[in-house]
């Protein structure tokens, strides 16, 4: 054979057997893949293999995203190519269970009718056509689930409400949480008007609230008890009954609550900021010490009146930030979460001669020298100078977070206390009846207990975790409160995915730039605002005196003395020259970050060419030598 005709050949077969090879791969390859991410961002978690393994029957996600209207928006594409990935992994990981689908909802389209029809958000865009970016969930009866809009800031559990949809496809009864609570934002009837948190809860669970005159707990499956108001004995056997019969609660109790205080007038009484574990505490062997804590270790930087009303950024030790690799790695509640905490006048829970049976594990403690803090003051505006002065460093860290395991006694073993008598004559008929359907009272757990109990209601509140405006979580307490609700119900395993890293990772190197500058632009830019304001008003000052409506109408000046002309002058100099100053800060604000963005662009265009001629120069040069020798 002819070498041209040889290469020929050659060149088809290759060609052949690459196409052939890549459609096998696709076949054979699907779910392989080599995941170098520092966060693990394309490795399923075992979690959602367990729930992609275990699924009784298929589910159909339907990706709904509008292309065209996506481009315009970079973090919307970014994130909508990290879902169509994720899709494919799941898809790819269940064996068939899982069948993935997109949709482009265009404008007038059966596809947009679709979107529409299962309750996708339209999101108003820049252009006339809105923005679409949802997904739909079926299983084989029609039940359906919605993530309406795929937030980018909710990039960290977007595999988690995967998973959740599914599981919830798969088993389309969710538990059912009762929330007992004094807070404005955990007692909304609507979910959608409560904290974050609340409506997380909403997400995930069937929720009921309890009202604060209650006569008996409804069916379910967890009760939270979130920074109650005063409970009556009868209340309290209510709950102590539950307890032994479920074993599944989450207490969240604080010494010096100060969200409870929001709204409130300055002479509120003191009782509204704290709640605890009262009698059942006592039963149990623990109690919530009666102080506040402050931990210096800790403490959060945030916004501080100083003298003269400035603001400053001042650390306090009263607003306590849990970084995560101090929590409790063996717990599932805590061990994959990956951002701090952030607590407001925390309490702390004692161990008081823990029952035979029971077991009290830490979760998340304070720093090594902690210190209590007087409740009433705390839960007030105090001050980090004043927190300060009254620190008085305890010898070892102090429990804020602890679960509480095993078998409990009643904290009634005397029998139930009598019946609470509503002074209404339909209220008080319809509490008998309620109290003649209770089962009877029990003196010890039929069911081991799991509880959780938290030192601090001030968590729950957005304020704390959440960026306003923006709805970004910077901090993991929803995730605490919802891991929790998680394991105690049964689906631990879905408490892992909350807390994923994001694939959108920060530029440190720029963000410490861009906080240099600014520091810098704004203290020079205020000082020369100042020098200008004080010359501008000397400047009015001398005008008005050199108005000129007498005598020397026509010289505006010649009524100022020498001095003060001189000064004018001066003045006016100063004014240009300021001005000037203020040009220049705000040209060189951002002048090392463009630097920096130059570089890397022509890094990121030069550098590739460069690298690949400078190796071509290197293998010419070595062939070159090789033919000089054999010459």
């Amino acid at each position: 054979m002819q070498a041209r005709r040889y290469i020929l050949v050659m060149t088809l077969l290759a060609g052949v057997i690459l196409l052939a090879g890549n459609i096998a791969a696709q076949k054979l390859l699907a779910g392989a893949r080599l995941d170098f991410t520092e966060g693990k961002l394309y490795t399923l978690s075992d979690a959602t293999r367990v729930t992609l393994r275990d699924l009784a029957e298929p589910v159909e996600l339907t990706y709904v995203y509008s292309r065209r209207v996506g481009q315009d928006y970079p973090a919307i594409q970014a994130h909508a190519a990290r879902v169509r990935e994720l899709l494919a992994t799941y898809a790819a990981e269940s064996g068939g269970n899982v069948r993935v689908r997109e949709i482009d909802p265009k404008p007038f389209s059966e596809a947009e009718d679709e979107a529409l029809a299962a309750g996708i958000s339209a999101i108003p865009a820049a252009g006339s056509d809105p923005l679409y970016f949802g997904i739909i969930g079926r299983n084989t009866i029609d039940d359906l689930r919605l993530i309406p809009f795929l937030a980018p800031e909710r990039e960290t559990t977007l595999e988690y409400d995967l998973t959740r949809m599914i599981a919830r496809l798969d088993n389309p009864t969710p538990p059912k949480v009762g929330i007992l609570s004094s807070l404005p934002g955990m007692r909304a009837l609507n979910a959608e008007s409560g904290y974050v948190v609340l409506q997380d809860i909403g997400r995930s669970f069937t929720v009921e609230q309890i009202p604060e005159d209650f006569h008996s707990l409804p069916e379910m499956d967890v009760l939270l008890v979130a920074h109650p108001g005063p409970l009556t004995v009868r209340q309290e056997w209510l709950i102590d009954q539950f307890v032994l019969r479920n074993g599944r609660a989450i207490f969240v109790v604080d010494p010096a609550a100060k969200t409870a205080l929001s709204g409130a007038m300055f002479s509120a009484t003191d009782s509204l900021a704290r709640s605890g574990l009262g009698r059942l505490g006592a039963a149990w062997g623990v109690e919530l010490a009666p102080q506040a804590v402050a931990d210096a270790a800790n403490a959060l930087t945030v916004p501080v009146d100083s003298f003269g009303g400035r603001i400053e950024e001042m650390a306090h030790p009263l607003f306590v930030g849990v970084p995560a690799e101090t929590m409790s790695r063996e717990d599932p509640i805590t061990a994959d979460l990956m951002r701090v905490i952030n607590f407001g006048a925390p309490g702390a829970l004692i161990v008081n001669d823990l029952p035979a049976g029971e077991t009290f594990a830490p979760l998340i403690t304070t720093g090594p020298s902690p210190s209590y803090i007087d409740p009433a003051r705390a839960a007030r505006d105090m001050g980090p100078n004043e927190v300060l002065q009254s620190y008085m460093t305890e010898p070892a860290p102090l429990v804020i977070a602890a679960r509480l395991s095993g078998n409990l006694s009643t904290a009634f073993p005397d029998g139930p206390p009598p019946m609470d008598q509503p002074a209404d004559p339909a209220e008080a008929e319809a509490a008998r009846a309620e109290a003649a359907n209770l089962p009877p009272h029990i003196a010890a757990s039929q069911t081991p207990a799991e509880m959780v109990l938290i030192a601090d209601a001030d968590f729950l509140a957005d304020d704390f975790y959440v960026v306003p405006g923006s709805g970004m979580v910077v901090a993991d307490n929803g995730a605490l409160l919802l891991n929790a609700l998680d394991a105690l119900a049964g689906r631990g395993e879905l408490s892992r995915l909350r807390s994923r890293a994001a694939s959108l990772r920060p530029m440190d190197r720029i963000d410490t730039m861009r906080d240099a500058a600014e520091a810098q632009y704004f203290r020079q830019q205020s000082a020369l605002e100042s020098r200008l304001s004080t010359a501008q008003a000397r400047l009015a000052e001398l005008q008005s005196a050199a108005s000129g409506d007498g005598f020397f109408a026509g010289d505006p000046e010649a009524e100022l003395t020498e001095d003060e002309r001189r000064e004018l002058a001066t003045l006016r100099e100063d004014i240009l020259s300021i001005r000037a100053s203020l040009r220049d800060i705000e040209r060189d604000y951002r002048r090392d970050i463009d630097q920096l963005e130059s570089t890397l662009k022509a890094i990121n265009i030069w550098g590739g060419p460069l690298l690949v001629t400078l190796a071509g120069i290197l293998v010419w040069r070595r062939q070159t030598k090789r033919r000089r020798g054999k010459a």
